[in-house]
């Protein structure tokens, strides 16, 4: 045997003392279960008008409180149909009906009271419909605008990295979001003479970034591809290079070809950055290396970027790259020292982001510079297999934790005769 039907409920918000009776009579007598509360407590206690289907509420009120009630309202699971009705005050019910709220008048019969209510109601459910498809139509606009953004920044990263014979060049690219402010890039220079990388990262996340991202990496690029061979010229006061940091394996000679393509692609984007786009308050990290295939001889520029571990070898040996001037964009002055060194048969050389070292677990441990090391250390015979050491360590500590920053790895190996 069914039980009795549970009354819909119908909620009457007014100020104490307000006298609703014949609204009250005409929503008994219309299947309604009336309770009563006032516009403070349900702005302290919101639950006490979860169970209502319907909420009438007293246009003396006030436009404002009203609308506050509406506001309050949107995020309920289910929420109850909005409708003003009429006290004394036809003004303020006439500012609720402008302002899009559904209302009913006097004399509150059932019959013409259930009308009405079941015609807000279906009014109430078709806005809604529309609203949601609205939503979906508009997220589906942005995952389409977002979908064409990524396919462009994809563009923008190569689609193979140089090559010569005796040296080995890999990377590996994961974003954190559909479109990332990292990137890297690998191109030939001074006639194929010389070998360029970049590893950098743009601050921030998302499409802001990447619209820096492709703005930095093509200046870097393009300055760095129509820029000739090396001057005396190009150190000095004014140009952005103070000095020759030679950290081994090379000299002032050897360092001739490649190094002004180098210093006028990294100060020339900084000083464009920071003159013309100072307002948005974007800069990036880079670690931007030349590398002459012949001798081995690497030159670079460290701006502010975490440093690359060169490991040797045999000892194993770590070697960390620091940074030889600061982030590019922040100051139009700022200058930056070349730094050199060599790479040996079977010395590598590891290039990353700081989503890499900042990589959480489920606990918020970061996976940190030292472990990186550690799995640096581990013997690898390639570069692809440097990187993907790397990133089965990554995933592995990472685990289910969501990725909150982009990851970018590029490493470079020269063979053993």
């Amino acid at each position: 045997m069914e039980g009795p039907m549970t009354a819909r409920v119908a909620l009457v918000v007014a100020d104490l003392g307000t006298a609703t009776v014949e609204l009250d009579e005409a929503l008994h007598d219309a299947g309604f279960a009336v309770t009563h509360r006032t516009v403070g407590e349900l702005m302290i206690r919101p639950e006490l008008g979860a169970a209502a289907e319907l909420l009438l509420v007293s246009a003396s009120l006030g436009l404002k409180q009203v609308a506050l009630l509406d506001q309050g309202l949107s995020d309920a699971e289910t929420r109850p149909t909005l409708v003003v009705f009429p006290q004394s005050d036809l003004a303020g019910l006439e500012a609720c009906a402008e302002s899009g709220f559904d209302y009913v008048m006097p004399p509150f019969l059932p019959a013409l009271l259930q009308e009405r209510v079941t015609s807000c109601q279906e009014r109430s459910r078709l806005t809604s419909v529309v609203e949601e498809i609205a939503a979906t139509v508009k997220l589906r606009e942005y995952e389409r605008d977002l979908s064409i953004a990524r396919e462009i920044q994809a563009g923008f990263l190569p689609e193979e990295l140089p090559s010569r014979r005796g040296w080995e060049f890999a990377a590996r690219f994961r974003p954190a979001r559909e479109v990332a402010g990292d990137f890297y890039d690998g191109f030939e220079l001074v006639n194929g003479r010389r070998l360029g990388f970049v590893v950098a990262d743009v601050c921030d996340k998302g499409v802001g970034a990447a619209l820096f991202m492709a703005l930095i990496r093509t200046l870097l690029r393009h300055t760095a591809e129509h820029t000739g061979g090396w001057s005396l010229m190009d150190v000095g006061p004014g140009s952005g290079v103070d000095a020759m940091a030679i950290d081994g394996g090379g000299s002032p000679s050897m360092l001739s070809v490649g190094a002004s393509p180098l210093l006028h692609a990294v100060t020339g984007t900084n000083r464009y950055l920071a003159r013309n786009h100072h307002r948005q308050a974007y800069f990036a990290t880079l670690f931007f290396g030349v590398l002459d295939p012949a001798s081995g001889v690497l030159i670079y520029v460290n701006g502010g970027h975490n440093p690359p571990v060169l490991v040797r070898r045999g000892s194993g040996e770590q070697i960390l790259l620091p940074p030889t001037g600061p982030a590019v964009g922040i100051l139009e002055d700022s200058r930056y020292v070349l730094g050199s060194t060599r790479l040996g048969p079977g010395d590598a050389l590891f290039v990353y982001t700081d989503g890499v070292v900042d990589a959480r677990n489920l606990d918020g441990r970061q996976f940190t510079m030292a472990r990186l090391r550690e799995v640096i250390e581990q013997p690898s015979e390639s570069a692809q297999g440097l990187i993907d050491n790397v990133d089965d360590s990554l995933r592995a500590h990472v685990t289910a934790a969501d990725q909150f920053d982009d990851i970018t790895m590029l490493a470079l190996r020269r063979d053993t005769p």
